[in-house]
């Protein structure tokens, strides 16, 4: 997959759902991770972030929201449940991203929105966690910009050959079936 991305909060106070997204940020493959004005403690962040993603990507903790300083060309795409935001099925992802959401308790500040190329919004009756809504978006992100093989017209695995596996080797049928019968214990930390 061409490009890169990070994700970040605003203003969150609940450091567990910052490890949370920065464990899940490792595991889609972001290319950093951010705070801003936010409190992060990473020794309480450890306990949900098992993957201790800080030691293995660039982490930035910015003061307030006119010191967030992005890569030339980067977009910032704010999560928010508001009005005017585009519906996440319907957004096509820039190829160099940041994401940001906002506090548990709150809304993405007034100076992040205006910061924001776009806000998106996934289509929920109420706001999610912070960590889960990290976590579609990401996912969104991968499954329409990766290169994975077309879903199948009926249930069950695609019909024509995979190509390569987003993250590495050929992803046959047997090591699907293989992945399959795994129990959960085995792959998932």
């Amino acid at each position: 997959m061409r490009g890169y991305f990070g994700i970040g909060v605003d203003r969150i106070s609940k450091t567990m759902n910052v490890g949370n997204l920065f464990r899940s940020a490792h595991a889609f493959g972001a290319g950093f991770v951010f705070t801003v004005q936010a409190a992060y403690a990473r020794a309480e962040g450890g306990k949900s972030d098992t993957s201790d993603a800080v030691t293995h990507l660039p982490f930035y903790s910015f003061p307030d929201a006119a010191s967030m300083v992005l890569p030339e060309g980067c977009k910032l795409v704010g999560i928010e449940l508001l009005d005017a935001a585009v519906d996440l099925p319907s957004f096509r992802h820039p190829a160099q991203a940041a994401y940001i959401l906002g506090p548990e308790r709150g809304q993405l500040s007034s100076e992040i929105i205006a910061r924001c190329d776009w806000t998106i919004k996934i289509p929920t009756k109420f706001c999610v966690n912070v960590g889960i809504a990290g976590a579609i978006v990401m996912y969104d992100r991968i499954n329409s910009l990766g290169k994975f093989s077309r879903r199948a017209e009926r249930p069950g695995p695609p019909t024509e050959k995979l190509s390569k596996h987003q993250f590495g080797g050929r992803f046959t049928r047997a090591k699907m079936e293989e992945f399959r019968d795994t129990p959960p214990t085995e792959y998932n930390d």
